[in-house]
């Protein structure tokens, strides 16, 4: 019966996913417009999933623009299954297809959101359209549909105020068989005044990256005084050659030279599967203003304090437990009125508390001139015990139909499991498969996808029982 009914939905569904993809739905709260508080894209997005789950029969609630939920089924407890509509920004180095322009090619469907996290939403939805119409179910089943998770989770906390709150749940927002533990994160901000000097001034530096994204490209321009260009520019080389960076150096008018560096984007809850642009490019700064006894505190805190061999991890705190170690990106740069803001997006294992890694990191800055930190966002962590019935049941379910015996594990991601109580993610990302979220050429793999379906609709079938 399952097999049937993806084989006769299956263009329908890859359809209705690739059109998703196409609603450029970035959460931008500076466009906000009346009952749209994170633009119109992500409006659209919500309109156009509400709208097909009315055409499929559900019950269907927009919640002030926030967000929204798809519901059926019958009785007092409630299944939550909680993903998002919103996107990381396109980003740059896609060869598949341009980010909102979804292809299916070589049994994978391309586009910014396929994985994370339209594909797996659409993948819920198709689920519940099974068990609705074959299965007699004794909870209500609610797909709940966030539109700001990838920025500050205001839908979700609007959610939380005004809605009932599931009684269990999972969210399809991350990998299978099932994950039990999420580290926290904190994002933090370094921030420091800027006096030029005037043999080596900086002009400019841009890095306007998501700070849960390694970045790939960073730049600076830099004006040179009373000091031969041409040797700046051989300092420029070796310092670069001597770190193994990929920077390209340019001379710009009779004074100035712009450098340009190069990365590999990743989901900074993996910095280690990217190359951090913007802290080459920070450090290479530093050294060369070195080379000339001048010191800017925040380059000094940045060169000294992060390792950029790991792509980010923290020297000075050294903790980790079974979710993994602690990591930090340093994501993006504001330089602007002569100073400078960095930020910083920090996972820190789930044994840890937060208040220590915020005490940690004012008190390495406290050997550097004019710094301060500031803290705007900051997430606990998940913890489920492994041998929690929802974590068993999941895993037990995804072991069935896979043929696998894989184990629950954890992750260094921030999904919505942890916005609720007895709630942990659950799919789509295969064991062993190449974590595509917020990287170029963003794909679900087809077939995992409706496997993923099939798993779906036996872990709903299972938890209304």
């Amino acid at each position: 019966m399952i097999s049937k009914f993806l084989d006769e939905n299956r263009n329908t569904i890859l359809n209705t996913i690739c059109e998703l993809i196409k609603i450029p739905s970035i959460s931008l709260e500076s466009e906000a417009l009346p009952g749209m508080p994170f633009g119109k894209n992500c409006s659209d997005a919500l309109e156009y999933v509400l709208n097909l789950a009315n055409s499929l029969g559900f019950k269907t609630k927009n919640i002030d623009g926030y967000c929204g939920y798809v519901e059926f089924g019958d009785g007092e407890e409630l299944l939550g299954i909680i993903g998002h509509l919103d996107v990381v920004p396109a980003g740059d180095g896609w060869t598949k297809c341009a980010p909102f322009k979804p292809i299916i090619e070589d049994n994978k469907l391309y586009g910014r959101g396929a994985i994370d996290d339209k594909g797996p939403v659409i993948a819920s939805l198709y689920a519940m359209k099974y068990v609705m119409d074959t299965m007699n179910v004794h909870k209500r089943v609610r797909l709940i549909l966030g539109l700001n998770e990838e920025v500050s989770w205001k839908c979700i906390e609007y959610y939380k105020e005004h809605e009932e709150l599931p009684t269990i749940g999972f969210s399809p927002d991350a990998d299978f068989p099932c994950i039990y533990a999420e580290k926290g994160f904190l994002n933090a901000f370094v921030e420091s005044n800027y006096l030029p000097n005037e043999d080596i001034k900086i002009n400019s530096i841009i890095c306007d990256n998501a700070i849960n994204i390694v970045p790939k490209y960073a730049e600076a321009i830099v004006e040179i005084s009373n000091i031969s260009l041409d040797e700046i520019e051989v300092e420029l080389n070796k310092l670069i050659v001597d770190s193994n960076f990929h920077i390209d150096i340019t001379k710009i008018d009779n004074n100035k030279i712009k450098l340009v560096s190069n990365g590999v984007a990743a989901h900074s809850a993996f910095p280690d599967l990217g190359v951090n642009a913007l802290s080459r490019l920070l450090i290479t700064l530093n050294k060369l203003l070195k080379l000339h006894n001048i010191n800017i505190p925040i380059l000094e805190f940045l060169d000294s304090k992060i390792n950029t061999d790991l792509n980010g991890k923290l020297l000075n705190i050294n903790c980790n437990d079974e979710s993994g170690d602690l990591t930090l990106n340093i994501g993006n740069i504001k330089f602007e009125n002569n100073c400078f803001r960095v930020g910083l997006n920090i996972r820190i294992p789930v044994t840890i508390y937060i208040s220590i890694i915020k005490q940690k990191l004012n008190d390495s800055i406290l050997d550097f001139t004019d710094l301060t930190v500031k803290f705007e966002d900051e997430k606990p962590a998940l913890f489920v015990p492994k041998t929690d019935y929802l974590v068993t049941t999941l895993c037990n379910i995804f072991n069935e139909v896979t043929g696998l015996d894989e184990k629950p594990i954890t992750c260094a991601g921030a999904t919505y499991a942890r916005a609720f109580k007895n709630v942990v993610s659950f799919g789509c990302n295969m064991p062993g498969n190449m974590d595509m979220c917020h990287q170029a050429d963003e794909y679900i793999n087809v077939k995992d996808l409706f496997t993923s379906i099939e798993i779906f609709i036996k872990a709903i079938r299972k938890l209304t029982e």
